[in-house]
């Protein structure tokens, strides 16, 4: 091996599964920001798509959470 490939070969072998899969997420979202791009879309565009994910997310938490907290507020 060449001199500095074995200390990045250590470093990802070190890396946990959440710092891999935080890693894994930035890499996805540059690879569908340039996609998008390449398919014509602007910005203001990707940033709806980006809001809408957000929007799903954030339903998804409320829906989950929703039975508890009108569990507590009935306490």
């Amino acid at each position: 091996m060449r001199r500095g490939t074995c200390r990045a070969v250590t470093h990802v072998s070190a890396m946990n599964d959440r710092e891999a899969k935080a890693r894994a997420v930035k890499i996805l979202a540059k690879s569908i920001y340039r996609d998008l791009e390449a398919q014509g879309f602007d910005e203001k565009q990707i940033v709806s798509l980006a809001t809408e994910l957000i929007s799903e997310v954030t339903n998804k938490i409320s829906r989950h959470s929703s039975p508890d907290l009108a569990a507590k507020s009935l306490a």
